[in-house]
């Protein structure tokens, strides 16, 4: 333009460049949205991306602290439950425990009520073993004395009445012994029976009561039957231990049911008390052979005839086979035969 001279001022035209650049941006305006690439597009991608992740990782991690908070819930829950069974196993076995102090209790009560006497007074055990040592020597001096007799006489007899001793304070029935023997041993019959009970006695420090039923054979029988229950029951209430009837056979057959009152393994008048009978047979003597089942047997068939085969006035002392059965299982607690002998000492035979 200076060369020219031109006083107006025209701009240089636009180098191709940029006309080309121009004409690419008004097609790439008039093109549609969907053929245009867009630089955006890739980062909302992105965006979109970590947003759906952030979500999907929020609703992972509240699941987690959802299940995490529903843990100790259930825990809590449970607690309860377990308690309840701590409870339950602690109350079983304070039961189980109550009831073995129970059972232990009960025992302990019952051994110290069986030894009350001894427990509240010392005296009662040292007199019953005093009582037991006194009845063994003057049974170890009986049997010395009569040594014809069978061994288990002795022994039979020092068993039964020496458990009748140990059982002083709880004595239930009295204790009834039946000596039999023939017609030649009549007198160590009667001596025999006389020396053990007075060895009971005088170990007790007390009597005998002796009744001979040989001398009241031919008085009637409720007479017989009074003066017997007066003889015992004073006696026994007298303090007396122990009583002796001799002849038992010979008293008269209805007189003889008075010893349903003595003899009675329940309801009798004196539980600490001893009743010796003695049965002489009609036979001249025993065999030694017989065992004492068989001697038992041969005294109640011999008693069987004696006393169902009386006549009797009165319909009232009258004794039948039952009331003869009823009073055999009350006196014949332990039958024992006794043999003869040659030496036999006065004492004891009155």
């Amino acid at each position: 333009c200076l060369l020219t001279g031109s006083s107006s001022i025209n701009f240089l035209p636009e180098s191709p460049v940029k006309e080309k650049t121009k004409a690419y941006d008004s097609n790439e305006l008039e093109k549609p949205a969907g053929h245009r690439p867009n630089l955006y597009t890739p980062l909302k991608e992105r965006k979109a991306d970590f947003l759906e992740k952030n979500q999907e990782h929020h609703s992972t991690t509240s699941q987690s602290r959802s299940k995490f908070q529903d843990q100790p819930i259930i825990g809590k829950q449970s607690q309860p439950l377990a308690k309840k069974d701590g409870e339950l196993q602690r109350g079983f076995h304070k039961i189980w425990t109550l009831l073995l102090i129970l059972l232990i209790g009960v025992s302990l009560f019952y051994v110290l009520w069986s030894g009350i006497p001894s427990l509240l007074n010392g005296t009662f055990s040292s007199r019953d073993t005093q009582i037991l040592q006194e009845f063994r020597a003057r049974m170890k001096q009986l049997k010395n004395t009569y040594q014809s007799q069978d061994p288990d006489l002795w022994k039979r007899t020092r068993v039964f009445l020496e458990k009748h001793l140990n059982a002083s304070n709880l004595r239930v029935e009295p204790a009834i012994l039946l000596f039999t023997a023939g017609q030649e041993a009549e007198k160590a019959l009667r001596c025999l029976s006389n020396e053990i009970a007075d060895a009971f006695a005088f170990s007790q420090n007390a009597a005998t009561i002796k009744i001979n039923g040989a001398d009241k054979a031919i008085l009637d029988s409720d007479t017989v039957k009074l003066e017997v229950d007066n003889e015992l029951s004073s006696g026994f209430k007298e303090g007396k231990k122990v009583a002796v009837v001799h002849r038992f056979e010979s008293l008269p057959a209805g007189s003889t049911l008075i010893f349903y009152k003595y003899c009675d393994h329940e309801n009798a008048a004196f539980k600490d008390v001893t009743l010796l009978l003695t049965v002489l047979l009609e036979e001249q003597s025993l065999r030694k052979s017989l065992t004492f089942q068989e001697v038992e047997e041969k005294v109640r068939d011999f008693l069987w005839v004696k006393f169902t085969s009386s006549n009797v006035a009165s319909s009232y002392n009258s004794m039948d086979t039952d009331k003869l059965s009823g009073l055999w299982s009350r006196i014949s607690h332990l039958v024992l035969p006794v043999w003869p002998e040659k030496d036999l000492p006065v004492e004891g035979c009155a």
